[in-house]
């Protein structure tokens, strides 16, 4: 269950019944200009991120994370989201 905390961030509650198994998110970031390959380079710091790429188009970065559960999403996303390079993210669960 998701409850907004703030206009940014989300708590999430245990959910019942779903199996153990990896929680694979898309994170598409928008960075101040010229800081792409900055961004790339301090994603990569993250274990949980698994494959990065800076991109053309609306989004300037797209990373790939791999998380244990939920929970463990939020935090990442609470630190990645610290960088004053990162103006925006848009994290994508996959199914």
């Amino acid at each position: 269950m998701l409850s907004l905390k703030n206009k940014y961030e989300v708590e999430l509650n245990e959910v019942e019944n779903m199996p153990n198994q990896v929680v694979k998110a898309y994170v598409l970031i928008v960075t101040a200009i010229g800081k792409e390959l900055d961004v790339v380079g301090f994603l990569k710091q993250f274990p949980e991120i698994k494959e990065t790429n800076a991109v053309y188009g609306e989004y300037d970065v797209i990373g790939v994370a791999e998380v244990e559960d939920l929970n463990k999403l939020n935090s990442l996303m609470s630190k990645i989201r610290k960088n004053p390079s990162i103006l925006k993210t848009v994290t994508l669960i996959s199914m």
